[in-house]
């Protein structure tokens, strides 16, 4: 396995997922993930350009900032690429008047789209709003298109919050597909296109950029697609077993770090990476993975040593 210093050369920009990564969703807007707020900081005030990429989708843009900064998130508006702003620019662009199954949460998103008369329907993380009811009404609409258009807001099978996994879209989109015959368009990670606007706003090329996410195909699999490298943190959804089962069904061509922890370590090995500087000794790298594959955030002691490279310390770490 190359060492970090290779697999993270060159890398000037980091793409965050939000739920699994900063923070577990659930009542009373969820908690931050330990060590998540000081290592988002962290990456923000060092050379590297820093993005949010989410599918969240039962939350407008503004208030999931919103929760973010309650939680201690140093976040802006600006700085986040959600798949519901997308699909009302697709909207716009083909001129197509969508029904909408989503939740309340996400309505507004789409105030300045044209409702009226349907002539496709977008599909997102609607919640309680999946019913047999709704879910036949966007069935209805669809078999009624001569052309049937669907968009699906992320295709994710499932999520995490405080309280435990929740179902995502990506089963009723399946749903809708299987009984419409048709294919959904993905708005959302792990679409290519929407990387694409992520990386432009961010004002990096893909391979000089990296994913950090907890979904192994819509962070990892789908970053590394599109030509980026790619991490996956063992919070949010993460599990061992799971992550197993998944890696059997992927492409071979998935490469996943096994990294251990959560985007704290993640933030720590980045940063060491980034930093312009000799070549750290093959040993120092062999310490850092040591770490990060023995727990989930590195120890005081350690941290000591990366501060003392940071600053331009004299000391020897052979």
């Amino acid at each position: 396995m190359a060492a970090w210093s290779e697999r993270l050369a060159g890398v000037r920009g980091v793409l965050l997922d939000i739920s699994g990564v900063l923070y577990d969703g659930g009542e009373g807007g969820g908690a931050a993930i330990a060590g998540s707020v000081e290592a988002v900081a962290r990456l923000k005030r060092s050379r590297l350009k820093v993005r949010f990429c989410t599918n969240e989708s039962q939350k407008s843009r503004v208030d999931l900032v919103g929760l973010l900064r309650r939680l201690g998130f140093d976040v802006s508006e600006g700085e986040v690429t959600a798949p519901a702003p997308a699909a009302c620019l697709i909207l716009k662009q083909r001129g197509l008047r969508p029904h909408l199954l989503v939740h309340d949460g996400v309505r507004s998103e789409f105030d300045q789209i044209d409702t009226s008369n349907p002539n496709c329907v977008v599909i997102a993380d609607a919640g309680e709003g999946f019913s047999y009811r709704n879910m036949n009404k966007a069935f209805q609409v669809l078999m009624e298109l001569e052309k049937p258009v669907l968009f699906s807001l992320g295709k994710g099978r499932y999520y995490k919050e405080t309280s435990g996994l929740m179902l995502d879209v990506g089963p009723y989109m399946k749903a809708l597909e299987y009984a419409c015959g048709i294919k959904a368009e993905v708005v959302g990670k792990p679409s290519p296109e929407f990387f694409k606007s992520a990386l432009q706003e961010m004002g990096v090329e893909a391979h000089e950029a990296i994913m950090i996410g907890d979904d192994i195909v819509g962070d990892v699999g789908g970053a590394q697609r599109y030509g980026m490298r790619a991490l996956q943190v063992r919070t949010g959804k993460f599990s061992p077993q799971r992550r197993a089962s998944r890696r059997a069904q992927m492409s071979q061509q998935t490469k996943i770090d096994p990294l251990q922890g959560g985007l704290c370590g993640a933030a720590d090995i980045l940063m060491l990476s980034a930093k312009p500087r000799a070549p750290l000794p093959s040993a120092l790298w062999e310490d850092v993975w040591k770490k990060m594959s023995r727990r989930s955030f590195f120890s005081r002691p350690f941290r000591l040593k990366l501060r003392g490279l940071n600053t331009g310390s004299k000391r020897s770490y052979k």
